[in-house]
């Protein structure tokens, strides 16, 4: 699930833009040539919103979007996106963790106020949350033909929210194992192989309930679409064994990538995305996708309800499912990209290494991996106290 912690994207990233000729900013968006004033009758609590009020404001996470090689606070496809559409765009990265992010703009949502953002990015369990509440607009999928063609099948229908009708999926990833197959000398094919004695106090798993439970669930066979109390109580158990007899060796967040490039860790609960950039340069890294299956996650846009510019928010939304902008996205910030049409405009490309990223299944993955990728059912507002108390006090052992 997506971290809660900054993203650690590199900053130095070679710019897709010079690898494909600059289509994706001068000749894509095709489905954005729509009018930025329109207000759906009956969207809940829309601002007034005029022709002339061409701008936006949208919060997303730090290094989570493109960047220029020379110049990290220019993001040739955003630029692009104001230059083609002449609506400004006013982008924070000031969302570090969900919980925290949620607290700072809960209060205006609960008095039926602006949140001052037009549209903001947050995981998926998270957005359950948003939704169940109604504090978010439905958005016009007449005014977004990119979102509803080249959305892809699997992220079409969370249990949260059929038909994506409130939240369209920004970047994808999944939860598996990463090991490191040099130090560790054999292959990891399941989830039950990270209890293993060779491994005894080299394993970390993921400290957030909503990253970490859904892959062990998996290890145990589990639908996670559907999964029941029981089954979480049976992770709980079968982790609270592995921490008392000294398998586990902590519980991270993001910092599970030190210990994995340190030999300190040899095999630890990851996120696809953060595997891409370990692998270049230490190739014998490796991400698993258990037999089992692994947890396919997403970290999605949403306009928030009293949002003063919902039509250009949307407007936004579907030109980055534009193949070309999403390509380009794609190859900046290498998590699984929620666009498959973006696999042609990337393997197009003149530069072999921007071609590369075309044939990764772990940014566009693979027919078999496709098949034991699912999106687990969200955790409750009844069920999270009761589950969040007894996982925080396993993560306190």
């Amino acid at each position: 699930m997506a971290q809660t912690t900054a993203r650690t994207t590199s900053l130095s990233r070679r710019s897709l833009l010079r690898a494909l000729g600059g289509a994706a900013v001068l000749g894509g968006a095709a489905g954005c040539g729509v009018p930025a004033a329109y207000v759906k009758p009956g969207d809940r609590g829309v601002a007034d919103e005029s022709a002339a009020d061409r701008r936006l404001d949208w919060a997303n996470w730090p290094l989570y979007i493109d960047t220029d090689d020379d110049n990290p606070n220019k993001r040739p496809t955003l630029e692009a996106f104001e230059r083609r559409t002449g609506i400004s765009v006013d982008y924070s990265e000031e969302i570090n963790d969900n919980d925290e992010f949620f607290g700072k703009i809960s209060p205006a949502l609960m008095n039926h106020q602006s949140t001052g953002r037009d549209l903001i990015v947050i995981s998926d369990w998270m957005c359950a949350r948003f939704v169940r509440l109604g504090w978010v607009q439905e958005m016009d999928r007449d005014r977004q033909p990119n979102v509803r063609e080249h959305l892809d099948p699997l992220l079409r229908s969370p249990a949260f929210d059929p038909g994506r009708k409130f939240t369209v999926p920004w970047q994808s990833g999944i939860t598996g194992i990463a090991y490191d197959r040099r130090r560790l000398g054999r292959e990891i094919r399941h989830v039950k192989d990270l209890w293993a004695g060779d491994l005894k106090g080299r394993v970390t798993l993921l400290s957030g309930l909503d990253e970490a439970f859904a892959l062990l669930m998996q290890g145990n066979g589990v639908d996670i679409t559907r999964w029941t109390a029981d089954d979480f109580h049976t992770v709980c158990d079968q982790v609270e064994r592995e921490v008392h007899r000294g398998q586990i060796r902590r519980f991270t967040g993001n910092d599970y990538t030190k210990d994995l490039v340190s030999g300190d860790v040899l095999a630890c609960q990851a996120y696809s995305g953060d595997v891409i950039q370990l692998q270049a340069d230490n190739p014998d890294i490796r991400f698993l996708v258990p037999e089992e299956g692994a947890e396919l996650w997403s970290d999605s846009l949403m306009i928030p309800n009293r949002a003063r510019h919902k039509s250009n928010a949307e407007r936004l939304v579907d030109y980055y499912y534009d193949p070309e902008v999403a390509a380009e996205l794609a190859a900046w910030v290498n998590y699984v990209c929620p666009v498959p049409a973006a696999r042609e405009a990337l393997a197009a490309s003149k530069d072999k290494d921007t071609a590369a990223l075309a044939r990764n299944p772990l940014i566009f993955p693979d027919h078999t991996m496709r098949r034991r990728l699912a999106i687990a059912r969200d955790i409750t507002s009844a069920e999270r106290v009761e589950f969040a108390k007894r996982w925080n006090k396993i993560v306190g052992l």
